[in-house]
Formats: C-alpha cells, structure tokens, sequence
C-alpha cells in the first residue's frame, strides 16, 4: 500500500468513525488538525507520512469520552493500521504521538520526544485557542453542562493531572487553566506564529465578556 492510500484510507476511516462525535472533537476537528500539522511541516524536518497519521488518528477514541481510559485512543490507532499492514516503525511513532500530545500529557515529567509529534502537538494546540477554540470550549462546556461563568469560582492555576481531568468548572475557567497556557508550550517557529495572534483574539474576546456580563459596553 503507498503512503497516499494509507493516508486516505485513514482519513476515511477516521470520518465514518467520528459521524456525530461531540463537535469539539469531530471529523471537522481532526480535518483542521491535520491541515494544520500539514502547513507546520512545511518548516520542520519531520516524516510527513508519521505526521499525517498521528493527526488523522490522535482523537480516534478521545479517553474523555471513553470513561477516561487513556489506553483506548492508542490502542484504537494501532489496530486500525496493523489492519492495512502498516509499517510497525511507523505504527510505533504514531502510537507514541497520541499517548504523549495532549495538554494533560505535559504534568508528566517529559518521557517522548520526537519532532513528529512537535508538529501534530502543535497542530492540535492551535485548533483549540483563537475563534475555533473558544467555539471547542463552550461546545464541550455545554455538551457536560457546565456553567458558562461563575465568579465565585475561581480558576485552578495549580492543577495536577488529576484534577484536571475531574474538573467540572466553568467554562471561561477553562481559559485561564489552559487555552491562555498554550501560547508558550508551542514547539515550532510556524506553531508560535500562529498562537501569538490567536492567543491576542482570546485576550480580546475574556475582555469583551467580562464587560458584556457586568452590563458594560
């Protein structure tokens, strides 16, 4: 099988799987990721045949919605490509992306590093801050119903992993505990660019909210 079918194979696959999928984590989702990681490879010295995979599968079975089991995403991703006999040092790269590029991934003590997944970490960090991100945070905000703002509750600024991954607090808290971080864990001269005005929007926008909630403007 060439590259090309394996990749559009995927991307197949990848499409049925996710049809009504929460819309912050759908088939549109991965599309702009793997536009993304496609862009920022242009500029980084990186195996696009790895990249593209990783972005293509990285939500395939995102744990949040799977009870939190982090294992079912990797797993998921590599038996869809052990099933078109994919090359297993290709397989094991991809594997490694999707078990080490989340948010939650960056409280553990760095394990994996490769500039693979800089690219796709990066791909993925941009697809939830800017317009589209704020978009992700309420979707997800309202599909676990959590409040939109409540000032009597302040935002974590020193989360663990697990508190992270049980918090129910409002959305726009989701800003300050991670959308407003991801400016300065970007991995590439391109992923930095792009965050830096993305980032300056979300700045724009917690301002026009907070005048907009107090009666202002």
């Amino acid at each position: 099988m060439t590259p090309e079918e394996l990749i559009s194979r995927t991307a197949n696959y990848v499409k049925e799987t996710l049809s009504g999928a929460e819309a912050g984590h759908d088939w549109w989702h991965i599309l702009r990721v793997w536009n993304n990681a496609k862009q920022i490879a242009k500029t980084e010295q990186s195996d696009l045949l790895i990249v593209e995979l990783a972005a293509l599968l990285h939500d395939i079975a995102d744990s949040k919605f799977h009870n939190g089991d982090e294992e079912v995403g990797p797993r998921t991703a590599v038996s869809f490509l052990n099933s078109l006999s994919a090359d297993e040092a290709v397989v094991r790269e991809v594997e490694l992306i999707i078990r080490h590029m989340s948010f939650k991934s960056s409280f553990d003590s760095p394990s994996y590093h490769s500039a693979e997944l800089a690219v796709v970490q990066d791909a993925d960090r941009l697809d939830a801050i800017g317009a589209i991100g704020i978009a992700r945070a309420f979707t997800y905000g309202g599909f676990k119903g959590r409040e939109l703002y409540n000032p009597e509750i302040a935002p974590d600024l020193n989360m663990t992993k697990e508190t992270y991954k049980k918090s129910t607090a409002p959305t726009i808290n989701h800003f300050y505990e991670k959308l407003l971080l991801l400016k300065d864990k970007m991995n590439t001269a391109t992923g930095k660019k792009i965050a830096e005005e993305r980032h300056r929007f979300m700045e724009q926008y917690l301002e026009q909210f907070y005048q907009e909630w107090n009666g202002l403007g």
